[in-house]
């Protein structure tokens, strides 16, 4: 619910899914906790160490969260867990007194973080998929269009709008396969006590060996892999993991929204937003059409970009066994980080849903520019027939310069015309030469078929 007359983050209501924000919600953290408890009483009733009653009784109470209740018992103890640990115990009454037994807090918190951190992954995962999923239709529709290429966002030599697409695409399948190591890497502290000895866990079974069975126990119920080594808390490295991660994703898809916000100004005019029948473009410019999605995301990744920094301070100086100083940013920087490229994958596959691609503006654009770029072809062919370089180079930078001077004020590109009627090119290249190397779609080299095959990647690994 939005409290207006309070802060709020907009990470609340307004960027993220409710998906998301259910994950990060204090409610499923409080029930991940009372998960963990539950788990850790089943693998000690196995080791004879929780009666039958006991356990059935947490397990009876276990979804039974009053949260106003933990809230107010931790105002006197200024212990979040054990302030849980307490009203778990009032509903429990028979169990209660076994809650927590051997454990530290963050054999709690730890493990119920890499669980939330398991879920929200999987569901970037998936929207990672249906992007790229997008992106092959794309592609395979636009392989063979060519437009004009553009580096220091100066026309350069054709391209083609499907290849451009598979450039996003080849990224975020890297992306992918990154998320698919730091879901490796990404272990749990699992049951190992204060310092990560699980001295508590091998005086309570009298053995190392009982203290590592029951750890393996309520990992298998978790569904978790546990670090081997963990100090009071897992690897903090693997904060770090997941946030650049996050990163490498809004950046794959930053790159994305800056390239279509150039290519959506009217100079160019190629590609833009979908834009709604009553949206409106700006309060005071009634004919804007601002590509405000596009700069959402854009805004977006440039706020995930800086998190990583954070996290690898944490790993940093988390001195000796553990230090506090991770925890107040640890609750802002993980939770608002997967938020964050929530909205940046929500946002990124509306606009690829509906991308508008004005092919009269791509064939007007190179019209306009792609003529230049048979000024080297015509050139390899003249040299060949025997002409000198330096020579027929500055024939043809002279031609040039006349064309650029014409499209500049706006005019057609006259460099065809150009090259045509100077006998200083016409005397060794033919005019049917020169329309031939002329043709847009003999300056694309192999992009189309090197675009389809990004395709065939993307649908092998769908059909995976």
């Amino acid at each position: 619910m939005i409290m207006h007359q309070t802060y709020q983050s907009p990470f609340s209501w307004r960027y993220g899914s409710e998906h998301m924000r259910q994950i990060f919600s204090e409610q499923h953290k409080f029930e991940l906790w009372r998960r963990v408890w539950v788990a850790l009483a089943q693998a000690q009733h196995t080791a004879g160490l929780v009666s039958a009653e006991e356990l059935a009784d947490l397990q009876k109470h276990q979804d039974e969260i009053d949260i106003s209740r933990i809230l107010e018992i931790e105002k006197e103890t200024k212990h979040d867990v054990v302030a849980a640990i307490k009203e778990f115990a009032e509903k429990a009454k028979i169990g209660g007194g076994k809650i927590h037994l051997g454990a530290t807090s963050m054999d709690i918190n730890d493990n119920a973080d890499t669980i939330r951190y398991h879920e929200a992954l999987g569901s970037i995962e998936k929207k990672i998929v249906n992007l790229l999923t997008i992106f092959s239709s794309l592609i395979a529709q636009y392989a063979n269009t060519p437009c004009m290429g553009y580096t220091h966002l100066q026309p350069a030599e054709p391209t083609t709008v499907g290849y451009r697409m598979a450039y996003y695409a080849q990224d975020l399948l890297m992306d992918f396969d990154y998320l698919q190591f730091v879901r490796g890497a990404m272990k749990a502290k699992g049951m190992k006590g204060a310092v990560g000895t699980a001295a508590s866990y091998t005086a309570l079974t009298k053995s190392a060996q009982g203290a590592s069975q029951m750890e393996q126990e309520v990992m298998k119920s978790l569904g978790l892999h546990s670090a081997t080594i963990s100090t009071q808390v897992y690897p903090r490295k693997i904060d770090y993991y997941i946030l650049t991660l996050l990163s490498s994703i809004s950046s794959t898809l930053a790159k994305f929204a800056s390239d279509l916000r150039i290519l959506q100004s009217p100079s160019i005019g190629e590609w833009s937003e979908p834009f709604g029948k009553t949206q409106v473009g700006s309060s005071a410019m009634p004919f804007k059409k601002n590509p405000i999605a596009s700069e959402k995301i854009c805004s977006l990744a440039r706020y995930i970009g800086t998190l990583p920094a954070v996290a690898l301070e944490n790993a940093s100086h988390s001195y000796l066994e553990r230090t506090l100083d991770d925890s107040a940013n640890r609750r802002i920087i993980l939770p608002e980080g997967f938020l964050a490229v929530d909205e940046v994958l929500i946002t990124a596959e509306k606009i690829l849903k509906n991308i508008v691609i004005n092919k009269e503006r791509i064939a007007y654009n190179l019209n306009q520019y792609a003529p230049f770029a048979a000024s080297e072809s015509i050139l390899l062919e003249a040299v060949a027939r025997g002409v000198n370089r330096q020579d027929m180079h500055e024939t043809l930078r002279e031609i040039a310069m006349q064309a650029w001077a014409q499209v500049q004020v706006g005019k057609e590109n006259p460099m065809a015309d150009l090259l045509k009627k100077s006998t200083a090119i016409t005397d060794h290249v033919t005019i049917d030469a020169i329309d031939q190397l002329l043709d847009v779609s003999t300056h694309i080299g192999d992009a189309p078929k090197r675009a389809m095959d990004v395709v065939d990647i993307i649908n092998t690994f769908i059909s995976l």
